[in-house]
């Protein structure tokens, strides 16, 4: 299992944290163990400038997510094929805000962005009710499980 963290944000986060957090899923979810991955933590003038050529939208956000290999979760059976999951972009500076705003912890923030980042990458989706009961259920289980403690509240932009 390939996950690399790329901090250029100038922002301290556990990075360590974020690893174990993505181990933890890639395990939950059956993805392959050779599957890779990529954080990169920007500050918000670079996650505009990623946000306005990905998405064609001002401003900075908190996280973005670029599919590479199309995976989706596997089964106990099936687990998915090798390939590179993608890339995550997240900018702790934003998330910052939104934990203080929803009253957690900034890290707790970056390990929801990171759980749904990484949703985003298998598929998962928000844009119609039915997509994000399913998709925002799966993060609170993802994430509880993780932190074991009930998970942070979704901070949605």
């Amino acid at each position: 299992m390939s996950i690399e963290v790329n901090n250029e944000s100038g922002v301290t986060v556990d990075e360590a944290q974020l690893v174990t957090l993505s181990r933890f899923i890639f395990e939950r979810l059956y993805i392959h163990p050779q599957a890779e991955l990529s954080i990169l933590l920007v500050d918000e003038p670079a996650m505009e400038k990623l946000h306005i050529e990905l998405m064609d939208e001002p401003g900075a956000t908190d996280v973005l997510s670029v599919p590479m290999d199309e995976l989706t979760p596997g089964t106990p059976d099936k687990p998915t094929p090798q390939g590179m999951l993608g890339d995550i972009a997240i900018c702790p500076q934003v998330a910052e805000v939104q934990a203080r705003n929803a009253g957690h912890p900034t890290q707790d923030e970056m390990l929801l962005l990171t759980t749904h980042g990484i949703l985003h990458l298998l598929g998962f989706d928000h844009a119609e009710a039915e997509e994000k009961e399913e998709m925002f259920g799966l993060q609170r289980e993802l994430l509880s499980e993780f932190l074991g403690k009930d998970a942070p509240m979704e901070t949605m932009q």
